[in-house]
């Protein structure tokens, strides 16, 4: 045991003399284990399966303008020597991201949320600013350490997202958090970066404040990394206009833009929310219109959907459900692939059969890497998995927790499991998407005066204040364009 800590000392301290770099930002010296080439090759692996896992949005000219706009400040940023790519995500969860090696993504979600070009651009260039400062890399580069740290002491921990697509070596990279310096350093970078390409950095900060009132209102939905927990958002917003005026100063900036009225006309139409075609929840229900099926959420669990997968969650993450089609011709080659790609051990399965469907239930173990010399152990993770053929395709729908939580899973996962049906309620089927309108003001106001002309419920007027990046009771002028939401 002596020897082998030694050994990962040595390791370690190789690392530690053998991974520094310069830092294009800074010019001074990083820790960082991975070179430019195979940072560059991680993005490279990495964009296709973010693309498969979220999917491209439909429209030409968001996708035209983001490509636009990144390259042009891409080309002044501090690693213009870089192949770069944006792109919009089809999801509504509002977020924009970075990965190691120049790719860049907005959702959906978040499009909608802006306001005009200038808060657009503060965000692209915060984004621009984690590769330029390689911020990606070095917490990769921390990761890794700290993984050649662990395999000595570690036996094993009932890790549920290896079941995921999202466990991934490149999707991982969605999932690394920066600290404190990193995001004041993105934010620095993202006022000096959008100032150089002639936008407002002030509307940046004014972003951030809708952010935060997006999230307390919604109480649930996930924000942006460059938000969440790190710098208080009060604070943030007064730098951010400090940063701005001064970069203004340093550009010799006299007409910063805005474009508001341009961005607002270019996403009418955009899709807000869940769109139901991709499945939709309503009441603790899941529904998908396309693949006409339907299954119960349990209550307080949470929901997360891609064009791959339906995940649920408790709020304690203490177990998980997952939701994909299975490879296979029938149900009992489906579950040799099942048993075989995840390294499972059944432990009893059975034909049941599910409203009326033809299905497999199977419960399988995962046992942990044995090491020498030790006594078999228990198993880390127990599943409970039903495979369901139902419209010329396999369901897997399967339940992981540790196997001394499963007991307490087991009638939640099965409960879930055995309310999946075909879905033929008209009204479900041809659910239309919400889509953001934009709407021309016909006579001075307030906001909430304006939003009741267009017939916008009580119960939503909120939202869409925020939507609008407004307070209800500011005035707005005839002939402004505000968004509302229709079908």
């Amino acid at each position: 045991m002596r020897k082998h800590t030694f050994n990962l000392f040595l390791i370690s301290v190789f690392l530690l003399f053998n991974s520094c770099a310069t830092n294009p930002v800074t010019g001074g010296r990083d820790f960082i284990l991975v070179s430019e080439e195979q940072e560059i090759a991680m993005g490279r692996e990495a964009d296709p399966q973010i693309v498969a896992q979220f999917g491209l949005y439909e429209d030409p000219e968001l996708q035209k303008f983001i490509q636009e706009k990144g390259q042009q400040m891409a080309a002044i940023s501090h690693r213009p020597n870089i192949k770069y790519e944006f792109k919009i995500l089809d999801s509504p969860v509002i977020n924009a991201f970075a990965v190691p090696g120049g790719y860049v993504y907005f959702t959906r979600g978040i499009m909608a949320y802006f306001n005009n070009e200038a808060q657009f651009a503060g965000v692209l260039g915060h984004e621009i600013g984690h590769i330029a400062a390689r911020h990606s890399a070095q917490q990769q580069s921390k990761a890794v350490l700290a993984q050649v740290g662990l395999i000595a002491g570690m036996v094993i921990s009932p890790e549920f997202a290896q079941f995921a697509d999202a466990a991934s070596q490149g999707v991982s990279l969605l999932f690394l958090k920066f600290g404190r310096d990193d995001e004041r350093e993105s934010d620095l970078l993202g006022v000096e970066y959008s100032t150089k390409i002639g936008y407002d950095a002030t509307e940046m900060a004014d972003f951030f404040l809708t952010l935060q009132r997006q999230q307390e209102q919604s109480g649930a939905a996930p924000i942006p990394d460059f938000l969440s927990t790190h710098p208080n958002p009060g604070d943030r917003y007064v730098r951010v206009h400090e940063l701005a005026a001064e970069w203004k100063l340093k550009e010799n900036v006299t007409k910063a833009e805005i474009n508001r009225n341009d961005y607002l006309r270019m996403i009418d139409g955009i899709i807000y929310g869940e769109d139901p075609k991709q499945g939709f929840v309503e009441n603790n229900v899941f529904y998908h219109p396309v693949l006409k099926f339907q299954f119960q959420i349990p209550p307080t669990w949470s929901h997360m959907n891609s064009p791959q997968q339906v995940q649920l969650a408790p709020k304690d993450g203490k177990a998980v459900m997952i939701l994909t089609l299975a490879p296979g011709e029938t149900l009992e080659a489906a579950a040799q692939q099942m048993l075989q790609q995840y390294k499972l051990q059944p432990v009893d399965s059975k034909s049941v059969t599910v409203n009326g469907l033809p299905a497999l239930a199977i419960v399988a173990d995962q046992q942990p890497e044995q090491q020498q010399g030790q006594q078999q152990q228990q198993p880390a993770v127990r599943t409970l998995t039903y495979l369901i053929q139902y419209g010329g395709n396999i369901y897997s729908v399967m339940g992981i927790t540790s196997a001394a939580d499963f007991d307490a899973y087991f009638q939640t996962f099965s409960n879930t499991m055995q309310s999946f049906k075909s879905l033929t309620d008209p009204a479900k089927l041809n659910k239309q998407a919400e889509r953001v309108q934009i709407k021309t003001i016909q006579q001075s106001g307030t906001l909430a005066q304006a939003l009741k002309t267009f017939k916008v419920p009580d119960a939503r007027m909120e939202e869409l204040a925020i939507l609008n990046g407004m307070e209800l009771t500011d005035k707005v002028e005839k002939g402004m364009l505000i968004k509302v939401i229709g079908t």
